[in-house]
């Protein structure tokens, strides 16, 4: 039911099409360590997944031995590029056309595979079963169609933030991305391929069908070909796309010479589909039949919809199969017949990777002792295609392309994500301050920010690898790929979601990591943190000079000072690049007086005056000063004041951001020098946690599991979060559960004019526990 194609009797040899050339670095990537496959085949298109394991360069940072009395290092610590081994699940669609071209080069280029079996699913795999069997030299094992859909949207909800999305054709943007709540059940499958069926979800392994139509996909296609001569479904659907279905279908006003105001019906309201075509002496359109037709169609299933979802008290229902596959004007009149029948009260959800959860599923039934789900997974932006307009009016490049051949790639992630439990309200949480699809202004400027920072991206790539002579090549082809992604984002914002500045510093950092650049800016944390450690002594004697009062500016403005040493900000980077001597007391004198652009200095400093917070979590920002004489001498206040603390730092690098394992090692430098710090190690009242995140922003709802529960056990009541990415770009409007501190520097003059500020305003935002009202 996943396709809503009659399987094509004709002959496989005349229906083959062996013409294609498949760039092996881009579509079936890293066949050579592919473990396990399956295939989803409907009436038209050919969905096939595969794990596979992934070697990539990751950056390690190993301590140098500082407990002797001779110091053989200047340097802290080494940096070490090491191969790491990951997983990773490809799932690409084709047209059927080219399932034996793929099937040949499949068979050429796998070599260490050792399975014997591949799971099957679709109304054309048994066609096609006796050709894979042949081509690939594996058992083909069917397993049931609406489970494996089942599973695939299971997983995809639980997986990619952004899959499901409302579309609203009139809109400034069509796509709206809906932020999926914690927990996804229950909902309903509304799944629309020959027929309807009409699946509610419970859970992981329970779901029943609870309804369904003989009138679906298959009928449109039907009548449509009957009523048109016309035999292709996307053929027929750009038919509807440009017909009036006025023309032929009866409306209220049609009947009443208006609206039908005592029953509320309004007067261009249908009345009776294709009630016209009885009385009226004259052809009518092709596009006008298509367009009434899809209408008629599209009102049953959205009326039938809406009472299941009544009857069992769901809000949350969802539309897939062949019949929307992503076209607009299908997911345009199930729109419009579920905001009807509703009376808005339900929305019509649709998902960015419908097409691939029959596959999804079928790979996860047969890769169950291996229990995907027990770790999360991400979406590899470098080598997924995204979401491409299907409109025929829209973007003909893009239609041809992914008419052809479709990506998606899956990371698995080291740690398991989940919501940080301090949260307001998770099924309401938005992390993004901008959503950039729906703003064409910022769109157009962010683009062109990261499209002008690329050639400084390349340089410090290349540079943190002086030992390897084919590191400029792979620089060359990180700039290529990326300019490629900002270009579909021009044309295409909606296609990994909701386009914000951190889906494109992540797209970044992915298309990094993919030539093998893991960590660009390690050489120059390396360099600031070693700069920086020898000025902190100094930097916490001066601030235990002060008196109280004087010394919690001072500490403010130090973490202030330093958030502005941000290599990702242009000009920022300029400045360092130009002189280098600019040092955290120049810092300072950059900073904006009081009152600052957002100024809640003085709630915070009367907050100081009461009873220490138990427990504070402190999401920290960039290496060298921004952490050393900024941040640390902030947490030693807080320890001092009797609160513990959690630092909880990136996983992997990001910009100059500091990693955890950097983190480490700086603390245990620090705590040699500092008895304060050392007695927060020793007596476990300062805890070091890996965020999970390897962004320079912050996503609240994807972070490691031990930090939540680490976030549990300590009682926490404050969270301060730290630096433009995470308080500005990202959670500037989240409401948390307990205190908060947002603290950043505006490093982007684009920015601080939209707020009203200028280079180097700060934002200093307090937030009280406000508790609900009874």
């Amino acid at each position: 039911m996943a396709e809503c194609g009659r399987v094509d009797s004709r002959p496989t040899s005349h229906t083959m099409d062996k013409s294609i050339t498949l760039p092996p670095d881009e579509i079936f990537r890293n066949l050579e360590n592919a473990k396990r496959f399956a295939i989803d085949i409907g009436g038209s298109l050919t969905k096939l997944a595969y794990y596979s394991t992934v070697q990539h360069k990751v950056a390690k940072v190993r301590s140098f031995d500082h407990t002797t009395k001779v110091i053989n290092h200047d340097k802290l610590y080494e940096i070490s590029v090491q191969e790491e081994v990951t997983a990773r699940l490809h799932f690409i669609k084709f047209e059927n056309a080219y399932i034996e071209t793929c099937l040949d080069f499949i068979k050429d280029h796998l070599v260490n595979t050792e399975t014997k079996v591949i799971k099957a699913t679709g109304g054309g795999a048994h066609k096609f079963k006796e050709l894979i069997e042949r081509k690939l030299g594996l058992k083909v094992d069917k397993e049931d169609e609406m489970t494996c859909l089942i599973k695939g949207c299971n997983f995809v909800l639980r997986n990619i933030p952004h899959e499901a999305f409302v579309y609203a054709k009139h809109a400034d943007s069509e796509f709206r991305f809906q932020t999926t709540h914690p927990d996804i059940f229950p909902y309903l499958l509304v799944n629309i391929g020959s027929g309807v069926s009409i699946v509610k979800v419970e859970s992981e392994d329970k779901f029943e069908r609870i309804g369904g139509s003989s009138i679906g996909g298959g009928t449109f296609w039907g009548l449509g070909a009957l009523l048109t001569k016309t035999k292709r479904f996307d053929e027929l659907l750009q038919l509807a796309s440009k017909g009036q279905h006025t023309s032929v279908d009866m409306l209220v006003k049609d009947i009443y010479g208006g609206s039908y105001g005592s029953l509320g019906l309004t007067g261009d309201l249908i009345a009776s589909s294709f009630g016209k075509s009885a009385t009226a002496d004259k052809e009518f359109s092709k596009e006008d039949m298509a367009k009434s037709l899809l209408h008629m169609i599209s009102n049953d299933i959205g009326q039938l919809a809406c009472l299941y979802a009544k009857l069992h008290d769901l809000s949350r229902v969802y539309f897939g199969g062949f019949f929307i596959r992503g076209h607009p004007v299908t997911m345009h009149t199930i729109t419009y017949s579920i905001n009807f029948f509703t009376k808005g009260e339900v929305q019509a959800l649709f998902l960015r990777h419908e097409g691939y959860l029959g596959a999804i599923g079928a790979f996860l039934k047969g890769a169950e002792e291996d229990n995907p789900n027990q770790y999360s997974w991400g979406e590899n932006y470098a080598g997924s295609s995204g979401l491409m307009s299907v409109s025929p009016d829209m973007n003909p490049m893009q239609r041809a392309r992914s008419g052809t051949f479709d990506m998606l790639e899956m990371d698995r992630l080291e740690r398991q994500l989940v919501n940080l439990p301090l949260l307001q309200d998770p099924s309401s949480y938005i992390p993004d301050t901008v959503d950039l699809t729906e703003d064409a202004l910022a769109r157009e400027y962010w683009l062109y920010c990261f499209e002008d920072a690329l050639d400084g991206v390349v340089k410090r790539a290349v540079a943190s690898q002086p030992d390897m002579p084919e590191a400029a090549e792979r620089a060359e082809k990180f700039r290529h790929k990326y300019r490629h992604k900002l270009e579909t984002l021009r044309h295409q914002p909606f296609a990994y979601g909701s386009l914000t500045v951190r889906s494109l510093l992540d797209t970044r950092e992915h298309c990094l990591n993919e030539f093998n650049f893991p960590d660009p800016y390690s050489k120059i944390k390396q360099r600031e943190n070693d700069i920086a450690l020898k000025y902190y002594q100094k930097a916490v004697k001066s601030l235990e000079q002060l008196n109280w009062e004087e010394k919690q500016f001072a500490l403010v403005r130090g973490v202030l000072a330093g958030n502005v040493f941000d290599w990702g900000a242009k000009a920022v980077s300029d400045v360092l690049e130009s002189d280098p001597e600019f040092g955290f007391e120049e810092a300072k004198r950059q900073l904006e007086e009081r009152p600052w652009l957002i100024d809640s200095y003085d709630e915070w400093l009367e907050r100081l005056k009461g009873p220490p917070h138990k427990c504070a979590l402190f999401f920290v920002d960039n290496s060298g000063i921004d952490i050393i004489l900024g941040v640390m001498p902030f947490v030693r206040e807080l320890l001092c004041r009797g609160t513990e603390v959690v630092l909880a730092s990136n996983s992997g690098p990001a910009l100059n951001d500091v990693t955890n394992g950097e983190l480490q090692i700086l603390t245990e430098r620090i705590a040699a020098m500092d008895p304060v710090i050392q007695a927060g190690l020793s007596e476990d009242r300062l805890t070091l946690v890996q965020s999970g995140s390897s962004s320079p922003c912050l996503d609240l709802s994807r972070l490691d599991k031990v930090l939540a529960m680490v976030v549990r056990e300590r009682q926490t009541d404050l969270v301060v979060i730290e630096g433009m990415g995470r308080a500005i770009h990202t959670n500037y409007y989240a409401m948390l559960s307990c205190e908060s501190l947002k603290m950043a520097v505006i490093k982007n003059s684009w920015l601080a004019d939209r707020l009203g500020g200028k280079l180097f305003s700060v934002v200093f935002k307090y937030e009280p526990l406000i508790k609900p009202s009874t």
